[in-house]
């Protein structure tokens, strides 16, 4: 299914409610991105309801809302709506791990971490009142998803973060590459979608290396450690290449930075000799497994790796992969901009990014007609459409 086709689809449902999309400061880009796209469609779409006084406001030159979030000096802050959202199908848009953003504090300048999103993201929806149709939250970084489990006496935050939002009235949670889809369970009567962007990443591999060819004799995929094995999995079948996988050797009697440090990366695969190599995961945090991989494919005489990663942090900067990069141990590094990406990142010669803003409008445009988007969520037969026009050039 392309876009055109699920653009005509909508042509035979009148809308939820009037749409409205709430792009808090953090995701300010990817939201204007977002609203271009889907003015764009409406503006030139010929709905056969148009005369409908349900479509009145159907084709606007904007579908953002004002929204602000002004902080006290003491830091904290207050949601303010400038719009009306009476009877809207609402989308908010936050990017929890936008850390160029700051505040003042008692006249000192502080940087937000993703508990001030996430609360802003509560502000935001406390100011709407209970006035919208429906609430939808796009948070394509899942806050605090890495803590979906216990390992002893702690906190469960992911969970108790998707309750609080339903309870506040949110009917829909549209994530991104959750790190474990499962955490869904604790709001099982509620809308929660987990999209993965392995479209995006085998287009953004084709821009990285033109000449990338896209078969068993000469591409494997890689999973960094079991974890994103489900990942890699799919990749290697839709591309009908091999999969391999690093396994972690942890030191379990020691706890360095709140976690135990790897002793060592074991593979379990076939022969990686002479082929290009492409190491799928969820996010590249400080990079530190992400180059140890890239180390022990070179060990196996890997031709080029890509790093393909849906969330890249760069918790630690960037220096690691400008050494790693100047060393020969990797090719390319694509990552979505579905998180805050740094200036110094988008000029890096290594960087590829892929851009997620048309899915996403697509995804709001589909939403707002009450149409499914499970054909969406499978992008199987775009990729086949586009491995098959590329193969066959």
């Amino acid at each position: 299914m392309d876009f055109q086709s699920a653009n005509e689809r909508n042509l035979e449902t009148i809308p939820v409610g009037e749409l409205g999309i709430i792009a808090l400061k953090s995701c300010e880009t990817l939201g204007q991105k977002i609203n271009n796209y889907i003015v764009q469609w409406r503006g030139e779409r010929e709905h056969e309801h148009r005369d409908s006084p349900l479509l009145r406001s159907y084709a606007q030159p904007s579908y953002l809302i004002d929204a602000k979030i002004p902080r006290f000096g003491s830091g904290e802050a207050k949601g303010i709506i400038n719009d009306s959202v009476r009877g809207a199908d609402l989308y908010l848009l936050v990017d929890v791990c936008n850390y160029s953003l700051t505040y003042p504090i008692f006249g000192k300048t502080n940087h937000m971490s993703p508990d001030d999103h996430f609360q802003d993201l509560k502000r935001v929806i406390a100011a709407v009142g209970g006035k919208a149709r429906r609430i939808n939250v796009i948070m394509p970084f899942l806050y605090e998803s890495r803590q979906h489990k216990r390992s002893g006496r702690e906190s469960l935050d992911c969970a108790l973060a998707l309750q609080e939002l339903v309870k506040m009235g949110v009917d829909n949670i549209i994530t991104f590459d959750a790190h474990d889809p499962r955490v869904q369970n604790a709001i099982p009567l509620h809308g929660f979608e987990t999209v993965t962007p392995t479209y995006q990443f085998i287009k953004g591999l084709y821009r990285a290396a033109p000449d990338i060819q896209t078969d068993a004799r000469h591409l494997m995929i890689i999973s960094p450690d079991e974890g994103a094995a489900s990942r890699a999995i799919y990749m290697a079948n839709i591309l009908g290449v091999d999969m391999g996988m690093f396994y972690k050797r942890r030191d379990y009697a020691h706890i360095v930075n709140g976690r135990n440090p790897i002793v060592a990366h074991e593979f379990l695969g076939a022969d990686i000799n002479g082929k290009d190599v492409v190491i799928i995961d969820d996010m590249i945090s400080s990079g530190d497994s992400m180059i140890d991989v890239a180390t022990e494919l070179k060990k196996r005489n890997a031709g080029r790796i890509f790093i393909c990663s849906t969330f890249g942090l760069f918790t630690n900067g960037l220096e690691k992969f400008d050494r790693a990069y100047e060393q020969g141990l990797f090719h390319s590094i694509l990552t979505t901009n579905l998180v805050y990406q740094s200036p110094e990142l988008l000029k890096k010669p290594y960087y590829t990014g892929c851009d997620m803003s048309k899915f996403i409008a697509l995804i709001i445009d589909t939403l707002n007609h009450d149409g499914s988007i499970s054909e969406l969520l499978n992008p199987t037969d775009r990729i086949t459409k586009f491995l098959e026009k590329h193969r066959n050039a």
